[in-house]
C-alpha cells in the first residue's frame, strides 16, 4: 500500500488534470484481471462479480487539490486561481508545477508578495489571499511577455510538491493523502477480491472531481445498494478520530450517513478487533453525500484513515491504512442480511 501510495501521490492530479492518475490505477486493476471501464467525465469503474447481483460500490477519489493560472503579472511572477478548498497559508512556500499544454511542466514556488523581510515591514502581517499569493518561476523571466514565451497560458494547471516521507515510526506524511492514501488501500484489497468467493458483487468507483464537489455523482450501476465513500477522517480540536484507527463518520455538513451500515461497521470492528472511532465532521462533504444529492436510492457511509491537518501538509500512520483495508475486507466478505 505504501509503495502505491508513493507513486499516486507523485503523479499530479488537481481536479480537472486525473488522466495519469486515473490511468495508473486502471493498469494496476487491469494486471489483476479486473474488468473495468471509463465514465464520460473519466471516472474509473471496476467490477468484482459476487453471488448476488445486489451490489456494493467503494468510492475514493485520485484527484487532488492544486491550482491554475489566473494572472500573469508585469513582473514575470504568477497569479493563482484555487482548485479545491484550502488556506492560502497552506501553500505558501511549497514548491509547484504550471503544467504547460505543450512540453515538460516549469518548476517554481508558491510565495506571497512580501516574502522579504529585508524589504517589507508588513511580510508578518499581509494578509494571505488570492492578492498576493504568487509563483516564482524557476525561469528567467522579467515580463508577462518572458512567461508567455515559455508556453504558459491562463488556465495551465498547477500541482503542489507531495513531499512524500515514511517515518522509521511508521508515519507517513505528504500533501494528498486526501485521498490517495483512500486510492492506494483499495488497490490493494482488489488482490483480494479476484479470489474471493463474494456473497454480492463490488464496484470500485476511482472518482476524479471530488475536492470540486461532484466525483462520485454519476455512472453509478443500477444494481449498487450500498455506497462506501473511503476518504479521510479528519482530526483537530473537538474530533475524536486519530491517526493510528479506522474512522467511522456518523455526520457531515450533508447530514447523517445510514445509521444501519454505521452499526454494521462498528459491529465488525468490534468483532474482528479492528481499532475504530465514530466521528463527526462538521465542514467535510464526501462522494457518498454528492451521490444522494444527485438522487441514487442508495444507502450510504464514509470511512477512512484518520488524516492529521487534513488539506495541508497531511499525515497519517500505517496503522490507520490498516484498520481501514481489514474493515473493508470484513464488509465485502459480509452479507447485507447481517446487518443491525
Amino acid at each position: 500500500m505504501i509503495e502505491t501510495l508513493k507513486t499516486l501521490v507523485e503523479i499530479p492530479s488537481p481536479s480537472g488534470m486525473t488522466e495519469e492518475a486515473i490511468g495508473f490505477a486502471e493498469n494496476k486493476l487491469q494486471t489483476l484481471g479486473v474488468k473495468t471501464s471509463r465514465l464520460h467525465k473519466g471516472a474509473l469503474l471496476a467490477t468484482f462479480p459476487g453471488r448476488s447481483d445486489e451490489a456494493r460500490l467503494l468510492t475514493a477519489h485520485v484527484d487532488t487539490l492544486g491550482a491554475m493560472v489566473k494572472d500573469i503579472l508585469p513582473s514575470g511572477r504568477i497569479r493563482l486561481t484555487q482548485v479545491g478548498g484550502y488556506a492560502w497559508t497552506a501553500i505558501e512556500g511549497e514548491n509547484c508545477l504550471i503544467h504547460r499544454e505543450e512540453g515538460e511542466a516549469i518548476e517554481g514556488t508558491i510565495l506571497v508578495h512580501q516574502s522579504s523581510v529585508h524589504v517589507y515591514k508588513d511580510t508578518n502581517s499581509a494578509e494571505r489571499s488570492a492578492s498576493n499569493i504568487e509563483v516564482r518561476l524557476d525561469e528567467k523571466v522579467h515580463s508577462r511577455e518572458d512567461v508567455t514565451a515559455l508556453g504558459i497560458e491562463i488556465g495551465d494547471f498547477v500541482s503542489f510538491d507531495p513531499r512524500f516521507k515514511v517515518t522509521s515510526s511508521g508515519y507517513v506524511k505528504s500533501r494528498h493523502l486526501d485521498d490517495k492514501a483512500s486510492v492506494a488501500i483499495l488497490l490493494d484489497l482488489a488482490k483480494d477480491l479476484v479470489n474471493d468467493d463474494l456473497p454480492h458483487t463490488v464496484h470500485f468507483l476511482i472518482s476524479n472531481y471530488e475536492e470540486v464537489g461532484f466525483g462520485g455523482n454519476a455512472g453509478i450501476p443500477e444494481n449498487v445498494v450500498e455506497y462506501i465513500a473511503v476518504d479521510m477522517g479528519a482530526l483537530g480540536d473537538g474530533q475524536h478520530s486519530d491517526e493510528y484507527t479506522v474512522s467511522i463518520c456518523a455526520k457531515d455538513s450533508s447530514g447523517p450517513y445510514d445509521i444501519s451500515l454505521r452499526r454494521k461497521f462498528t459491529s465488525l470492528c468490534k468483532a474482528h478487533d479492528i481499532a475504530y472511532k465514530v466521528d463527526i465532521y462538521p465542514y467535510y462533504g464526501s462522494d457518498a453525500s454528492a451521490a444522494i444529492r444527485a438522487g441514487y436510492d442508495v444507502k450510504h457511509a464514509l470511512i477512512g484513515p484518520g488524516i492529521e491537518s487534513s488539506h495541508s501538509y497531511e499525515r497519517t500512520h500505517v496503522t490507520s491504512m490498516e484498520a481501514t483495508r481489514e474493515l473493508l475486507n470484513r464488509y465485502v466478505l459480509s452479507t447485507m442480511e447481517e446487518e443491525a
